[in-house]
């Protein structure tokens, strides 16, 4: 984990749906993740920003082999609350991003913090095998800019081979839908939100997608909470320019929820 790699071991970053933990058994959408998965370089280590791991100043999960997982979710089969994810050892990344970091913004390092779903549901399809180093980081706040400046802070890791993940939803109205079926109809809130989006990730309008909550169609509804939208700045702000258009790998509706996912170089 050194700043001297080679280029070409360079990373792309990912923003990414997550899913509830069904998405496990969903042969779509999870072929769509395994398959974008084996279309990337092998990363040599992975740090994910998870919606659902909301904490200031920046923490920093567990490093130590076989971190555990957070059950962070209620009400599903009993299968998902023994699932495992083992990984290996992941203090060298720990290193890495916090020395990345302000003087006057320490990070804080959880001893025993698991991965949670938005984290361990879609590394377990993309990379089954656990066998690389995965590192959670908080999301330290919801301002747009502070987030993209987090994510440049965090752009030479891609250098050294690191996958760099924004994990949340680009629509996530839990309290709206109506049904909660995978096939389910989406709602009109979050289509419009979903097209408002792509066409903005297709221009590369960073200033666009900033201003969702005076400019986007389907708020409050797509997003009555903004935990699950937010992380794409931090993909954005690693982004080689994040001004470029990037590959919208994923799209379609899970629940009636956008899964749009990208990806930037």
């Amino acid at each position: 984990m050194t700043e001297t790699s080679p280029a070409t071991d360079r990373m792309p970053a990912l923003y990414i749906g997550h899913g509830a933990p069904p998405l496990l058994d969903d042969p779509i959408w999870s072929g769509q993740l395994r398959t974008w998965a084996a279309d990337l370089p092998r990363p040599k280590a992975i740090l994910i920003v998870s919606a659902h791991w909301e904490s200031a100043p920046v923490s920093l999960s567990a490093t130590a082999p076989g971190t555990p997982l957070v059950y962070d979710f209620g009400g599903f089969a009993r299968k998902y609350y023994e699932m495992t994810y083992e990984t290996p050892d992941a203090s060298a990344l720990a290193r890495r991003v916090a020395a990345m970091m302000p003087d006057a913004e320490p990070v804080h390092q959880h001893g025993s913090r698991g991965l949670d779903h938005g984290a361990w549901v879609p590394l377990k399809i993309m990379y089954p095998a656990g066998d690389i180093p995965v590192l959670q980081m908080s999301l330290p706040t919801h301002d747009p800019d502070k987030l993209l400046e987090l994510g440049r802070r965090l752009r030479p890791l891609r250098d050294e081979g690191v996958l760099i993940i924004g994990s949340g939803f680009l629509t996530h109205g839990l309290p709206f839908l109506k049904e909660f079926r995978i096939e389910a109809a989406a709602p009109t809130w979050s289509t419009e939100f979903d097209a408002w989006a792509a066409e903005a990730l297709a221009r590369g309008d960073v200033d666009e997608l900033a201003a969702y909550r005076d400019r986007a169609p389907g708020m409050p509804y797509a997003h009555p909470t903004v935990e699950h939208y937010t992380p794409l700045f931090i993909t954005l702000g690693a982004a080689s320019d994040p001004e470029t258009p990037g590959d919208q790998v994923v799209d379609g509706y899970w629940m009636g929820l956008s899964k749009r996912s990208l990806q930037v170089a």
